[in-house]
C-alpha cells in the first residue's frame, strides 16, 4: 500500500511539475509568437473604423456634420459689487441626422459654487511649508460663491422650460424632439459673482490694484452649448477645472455695458466704435491701420493714469459681433493702455492689439504687439492664413488663457520698471502660445475636455517654430543670446520627463483629468514628438505639407486624434503607426546604444565557423568554396592562426586582386577599395522605436553620419547588426550625436565607451573651468 501511495505521489508530483512547465511554455508561446506584439503593426486595433463621417484618409467624410449655436447677449458689469449679469438667446441648429430629445448647456462657473465637488477630488496631506496665501485659502478662507445663478430658462414664446442642473452641466428639455435640420430658440437669464483670479486662481476674473481699480478678463461668463457630434454624441463630461472646453461654432451679437470710463475689447468686430471712441482715439486708430512696423498707441499711459481716480458713475455699452467663432471673451478696465499695429496676412490687414495697465510697462509697450504680429505670420505659414480681423493680447497677472481673437498673458516688470531675461522671454512665449491658440483649438476645434494634447501639444509645437522665427525677425530682442531660448521643442529637453518614475507617467492619449505631470505630458511631449517627426523622421518639406493639410482640412471643424494621425500619413506617404503607438499610446522611452564592435578581414581559407555558416545558409549550401569570401574577426584565435600561415588579406590592393576574377575590367575600375570591415551591434534597451542615427569618426578626423530608418528594428526589437566596409579606420562611433531622439541614457551611445564622471568629479571640473 505504501509503495502504491509512493508511486501515486511521485506521479502527481511529476504531473504537477509538467503542468507548471506546460503553463510556462504556453506563456512563452503567447509572449513570443501567437499575439502580434510587433512595434510596426498597423493601428487597426486602436483606431475606429472609418465611416461616412470621418474617412480613412483623415479628412471629413461626405456625411460629416456639426451643430451650430448662435448667441445674442446683453451683459452688464457691476464694477462696485464685482458682479456680472446677463441675458442670452440661443438659436440651436440640429445639423445631425439624429433627433434630439434634450440639449446640454455648460455652466463652467459652477466649478466655483459653494457646493462644488472640484476641491474634493485631489488628495494630499499637510504640507511642511506653504505660502501665507495658500495656507489661508486651504485652511481659513470661506469658499468663494461664484457659481451661476440661473434665474430663467424660457422658450421663444417666454414659456418656462424644464431644466435640470447637474453641477457644471444643465439639461434643457424641449417641448418635443428637435428633428434633423430644425432649429430651437430659447433664452437663459443669469448672474454670478466675479472671482479674484490673482488670489483665488481661475481662467478669468479680476485683478484689484492698490488704488481700488480693477482690470477684468472675462470668459466662461455665459451658459454655453455643449458639443454634439458623431464620435461621442453629447460631450457633457463635467468640468473639474483642468480639462478645458468643447464648443460648437456660431455667430455672436454681444452688447456689454460697463462704466463709462472703461475701455473694452473682445471677440468680434466693434460695431459702434464711433460711439465709444473719442476723436483722438479714432484718429490714432486710423493711423494704426496703416502702421506695419511700430504699434500706435490708442489710449496712452498718461490718459489711463488720469482716469484712475474718476470712477465714473455713468455707463457705456460696447457692441461686438463675431461670425463663426466657438466662444467669446472680453477685457475691460479704466486702467488699460491700448496699442495696435497692422500685419499683412494673405493680402489682408490684420490688427495686432495689446491692452495693459501701467504695471506692464515698459516691457509691454516695447514687445507685446510685435510678438502678436510675428506670431500671426508664423502660424499662418505653418497652417492657414489667419481668418479673423484682429488678435488681442491682454496683460493679466499670473494668467495665460485663450479665446477667439483675445487672450490673457502674464509678464510684469519690477516696480522700478526693470525686468530680467526670464521675465521678458516668459512674457513673449506666453503671448506666442496664447495667440497661437487662435489656430488650435479656436479654429481647428478639437475636444479639449477629452484630448488636451490636441490643442496644447500641437500649439506648443508651432509655438517653438514661432519663437525661432521671432528671434530671426527681431534679433535686437535677443541681445547677446543670439537664439531664442525655447523651453520646449528640442528632443533633449524632454529627456528628464521621459526617463522619470513610471508610476507618475501617463500616455499622451489619456483623458485630461487623468494625466500625471500635466505640462510635460500634454504640452511638451507631443510638441517634442512633432518636432522629432519634422526634423528627424519625415523632414521639413513632407511634415510641413502634411501639417498644413491637416490644419486646412479641419478648419472650423471638430477633429479627433485619429483624423490627425491619418492625415499626416495620407499627405506624406510615410507609415507612422509605429511612432503614434509608441510616443502617444505608451510611456516607453528611447534608449539606443552600441553593444559591440568587431573588426574583420578577408581570409583565403575558411574557419570552422565559416564552414558551418555556409552549410546552414540555403544560398551558400551548394556553392564551391572557391566562390566564397571568408571573413575572420581580427584578434581571434582563427585570425592569429590564419595570419601566421599567410592566409589573411589585410591590404586593399591584394583584396582587389584576390576578387578580380569575379569582375569585368570595366567593373574593376569602379570598385571601391575598403581596407577595413566592421560588424557593429546596436542595442535598444528602451521600448520606443526610433531611427538609428550614427556618426562614424575616422582616423583622419573626417566624419560621416548615417540615419537608418526606424524600420531597421522591425524584425528584432532588441538588437541589430550592421556590416561596414570602410577605406579608413573608424576611431569612434556615436549614436544620436545631436540628441535628436530623446535618448534617456547616453552612457551607451559611444564606442569606445566613455567613462561617465560621477557627480562629484563633474562638480570639480566645473569649478576648475574644465
Amino acid at each position: 500500500m505504501k509503495k502504491i501511495l509512493l508511486v501515486l505521489s511521485v506521479t502527481f508530483l511529476i504531473s504537477g511539475i509538467l503542468h507548471a512547465q506546460n503553463q510556462e511554455e504556453a506563456k512563452k508561446v503567447r509572449e513570443l509568437g501567437h499575439t502580434n506584439q510587433n512595434k510596426f503593426k498597423q493601428m487597426y486595433d486602436e483606431f475606429a473604423t472609418p465611416n461616412m463621417f470621418r474617412t480613412a484618409s483623415g479628412a471629413p467624410g461626405p456625411a460629416y456634420y456639426q451643430q451650430q449655436a448662435d448667441y445674442k447677449m446683453d451683459v452688464e458689469l457691476d464694477d462696485k459689487n464685482k458682479k456680472l449679469t446677463g441675458k442670452e438667446t440661443i438659436t440651436y441648429t440640429n445639423n445631425s441626422p439624429d433627433n434630439l430629445e434634450f440639449l446640454w448647456v455648460q455652466l463652467d462657473q459652477n466649478m466655483r459654487a459653494k457646493d462644488s465637488k472640484t476641491p474634493l477630488i485631489d488628495g494630499g496631506g499637510v504640507e511642511p511649508a506653504t505660502t501665507t496665501d495658500s495656507f489661508l485659502t486651504k485652511y481659513l478662507a470661506e469658499p468663494f460663491d461664484g457659481g451661476f445663478n440661473i434665474t430663467a430658462v424660457k422658450d421663444s414664446n417666454g414659456k418656462p422650460l424644464k431644466h435640470t442642473i447637474n453641477r457644471t452641466m444643465m439639461r434643457v428639455e424641449m417641448p418635443q424632439d428637435l428633428k434633423s435640420g430644425e432649429k430651437f430658440v430659447f433664452s437663459i437669464d443669469w448672474w454670478y459673482n466675479i472671482n479674484d483670479h490673482v488670489n483665488g486662481r481661475g481662467r478669468s476674473g479680476y485683478e484689484e490694484f492698490e488704488d481700488g481699480n480693477r482690470a477684468y478678463v472675462i470668459a466662461q461668463f455665459y451658459p454655453r452649448m455643449a458639443v454634439y457630434n458623431d464620435v461621442e454624441g453629447w460631450q457633457n463630461h463635467q468640468f473639474w477645472g483642468r480639462g478645458e472646453f468643447a464648443l460648437p461654432f456660431g455667430d455672436f451679437e454681444v452688447n456689454i455695458t460697463v462704466p463709462a470710463d472703461h475701455i473694452l475689447d473682445g471677440t468680434g468686430e466693434l460695431v459702434n466704435r464711433k460711439d465709444v471712441f473719442t476723436n483722438d482715439m479714432m484718429s490714432r486708430y486710423e493711423k494704426a491701420k496703416k502702421s506695419y512696423d511700430t504699434p500706435v498707441v490708442i489710449v496712452t499711459q498718461q490718459e489711463a493714469v488720469a482716469k484712475e481716480k474718476t470712477f465714473a458713475e455713468t455707463k457705456k455699452t460696447w457692441k461686438l459681433k463675431a461670425k463663426n467663432v466657438r466662444d467669446f471673451g472680453f477685457a475691460t478696465s479704466r486702467r488699460f493702455i491700448w496699442d495696435m499695429m497692422a500685419v499683412k496676412i494673405g493680402g489682408k490687414n490684420i490688427m495686432a492689439v495689446s491692452m495693459y495697465p501701467k504695471e506692464g510697462n515698459p516691457l509691454w509697450e516695447d514687445w507685446s504687439t510685435k510678438v502678436v504680429a510675428s506670431t500671426l505670420k508664423s502660424y499662418s505659414r505653418m497652417t492657414f492664413d489667419y481668418p479673423y480681423h484682429k488678435a488681442i493680447s491682454v496683460h493679466a497677472k499670473n494668467q495665460g488663457m485663450e479665446y477667439p481673437m483675445i487672450c490673457w498673458n502674464y509678464g510684469r516688470p519690477d516696480t522700478d520698471g526693470t525686468y530680467s531675461d526670464r521675465v521678458k522671454y516668459g512674457m513673449m512665449s506666453v503671448i506666442i502660445h496664447e495667440v497661437g491658440h487662435n489656430f488650435f483649438p479656436m479654429i481647428v476645434n478639437s475636444d479639449e475636455r477629452q484630448w488636451t494634447w490636441m490643442d496644447e501639444g500641437l500649439n506648443t509645437f508651432v509655438q517653438y517654430v514661432a519663437e525661432q522665427d521671432f528671434g530671426e525677425w527681431y534679433p535686437k530682442a535677443l541681445g547677446s543670446d543670439k537664439k531664442y531660448p525655447s523651453r520646449r521643442g528640442p528632443a533633449a529637453k524632454i529627456v528628464p520627463y521621459m526617463g522619470g518614475d513610471q508610476s507618475f507617467l501617463s500616455p499622451i492619449m489619456s483623458q485630461s483629468n487623468n494625466i500625471h505631470q500635466f505640462g510635460p505630458n500634454a504640452y511638451a511631449k507631443p510638441a517634442t514628438g512633432l518636432n522629432i517627426l519634422r526634423e528627424t523622421i519625415m523632414g521639413r518639406d513632407l511634415f510641413d505639407y502634411s501639417f498644413r493639410t491637416y490644419s486646412q482640412r479641419w478648419m472650423f471643424k471638430h477633429p479627433t486624434p485619429e483624423d490627425f494621425f491619418r492625415t499626416m500619413e495620407d499627405a506624406s506617404a510615410v507609415d507612422l503607426d509605429w511612432f503614434w503607438r509608441g510616443w502617444f499610446y505608451t510611456t516607453d522611452y528611447t534608449d539606443i546604444g552600441i553593444k559591440d564592435v568587431k573588426k574583420y578581414v578577408v581570409s583565403k581559407v575558411p574557419t570552422l565557423k565559416a564552414q558551418k555558416f555556409a552549410a546552414s545558409d540555403r544560398s551558400l549550401r551548394f556553392a564551391n568554396f572557391s566562390d566564397l569570401v571568408f571573413m575572420v574577426e581580427e584578434g581571434s584565435d582563427d585570425y592569429n592562426r590564419i595570419k601566421a600561415n599567410g592566409g589573411v588579406i589585410e591590404d586593399a590592393t591584394s583584396l582587389k586582386e584576390y576578387l578580380m576574377d569575379n569582375f569585368s575590367p570595366e567593373e574593376r575600375k569602379n570598385l571601391k577599395q575598403p581596407k577595413f570591415f566592421y560588424e557593429i551591434t546596436f542595442e535598444k534597451p528602451g521600448g520606443l522605436v526610433m531611427p538609428l542615427i550614427v556618426e562614424y569618426v575616422y582616423e583622419d578626423g573626417t566624419t560621416e553620419t548615417i540615419t537608418y530608418p526606424a524600420e531597421i528594428w522591425r524584425k528584432n526589437n532588441e538588437e541589430i547588426k550592421r556590416a561596414i566596409a570602410s577605406e579608413k579606420t573608424i576611431t569612434k562611433i556615436i549614436v544620436d550625436p545631436k540628441q535628436e531622439t530623446a535618448d534617456i541614457d547616453l552612457s551607451n551611445n559611444s564606442w569606445p565607451k566613455q567613462n561617465k564622471l560621477g557627480k562629484f568629479e563633474q562638480f570639480k571640473n566645473k569649478v576648475k573651468g574644465q
